[in-house]
């Protein structure tokens, strides 16, 4: 049976190009099984789907797996035994109407009401151009819930202070959507449009938004450094990130019993099943302080 388990191994590296990591990982899990298999059965034909299903039932008692892990490892045999029947050494295959295990998301994480209005007031210490930025970087950051994507690829011209919103170009799919500035966003955006933009600015056609202090576009990388350096300054301990004030601001929408349609509308989620996940967040908190 190891010896199958080889040639599979040496088939997907050859023939399939796996990286050595998934190759690692593959033959980990397969001698795992097999270990498992000891003693129940002398051949891979004799393995059944109620055997896999103990297997998968074994591995969820053990508490050292994540659903994650016992979802890699299933993946693992389901293309063991693909495999095994595509090269004829099998006839039928146990893991053809095997389910793959769930993989239970993790909740993300939102930032204490505390900890939330110390890291943006910490900018507003200073009025040099690079702390007006970083104050209406945090602010619009929070206020709108925007990727960090779509933060960073703003551009003036999306901007509309009068009517309190952005226009919002997704990169993944090139679609729009409008997003209302919440009201505490709006002065510190102002001030940084009036005063800040201008003395980071070193080329007049520069469109985007956001400038770092070259006068050019803020990168993904330099927005997560200064939400890291305010973090550290305030002395928060928890791994907030921008995708950390993402979450906050969805989650504090849903604990005011925001329609979560709405939500989603603002979030730009495809499926209204993502968004459902901060409803999550507040039963888990409630849960917590009864």
């Amino acid at each position: 049976m190891k010896e199958q388990i080889e040639q599979f191994l040496q088939y997907i590296t050859e023939e399939k190009g796996y990286s050595a990591n998934t190759l690692a990982a593959y033959r980990n899990d397969l001698t795992q099984f097999l270990a498992f298999l000891r003693g129940r059965v002398d051949g891979w034909d004799e393995v059944n789907r109620e055997i896999i299903i103990d297997y998968i039932m074994a591995m969820k008692a053990d508490q050292e797996y994540a659903s994650s892990t016992v979802a890699r490892k299933v993946a693992a045999i389901k293309s063991f035994f693909h495999y095994l029947v595509d090269k004829g050494q099998l006839g039928d295959d146990p893991t053809a109407t095997l389910d793959s295990p769930k993989v239970r998301k993790r909740l993300p994480k939102a930032v204490s009401a505390k900890d939330l209005e110390r890291l943006l007031a910490e900018p507003a210490r200073e009025q040099t151009p690079k702390a007006l930025r970083d104050r209406a970087l945090l602010e619009v950051l929070y206020a709108t819930g925007l990727r960090v994507t779509e933060l960073v690829s703003l551009n003036v011209d999306d901007v509309n202070l009068a009517s309190a919103t952005l226009r919002v170009v997704r990169a993944k799919d090139k679609s729009e959507r409008i997003v209302p500035i919440h009201e505490r966003a709006l002065a510190p955006l102002h001030d940084y449009l009036e005063r800040g933009r201008m003395q980071l600015l070193r080329d007049p056609q520069e469109p985007a938004l956001f400038l770092n202090h070259r006068g050019r576009r803020l990168t993904r990388q330099g927005l997560w450094l200064i939400v890291k350096h305010y973090v550290r300054e305030v002395g928060i301990t928890e791994d907030i990130t921008p995708h950390t004030l993402r979450h906050t601001f969805a989650a504090h929408l849903v604990e005011k019993k925001a329609d979560l349609e709405y939500v989603q509308e603002l979030l730009g989620h495809a499926n209204i099943s993502t968004t459902q996940v901060y409803t999550q967040m507040g039963a888990d908190e409630a849960a917590a302080e009864a």
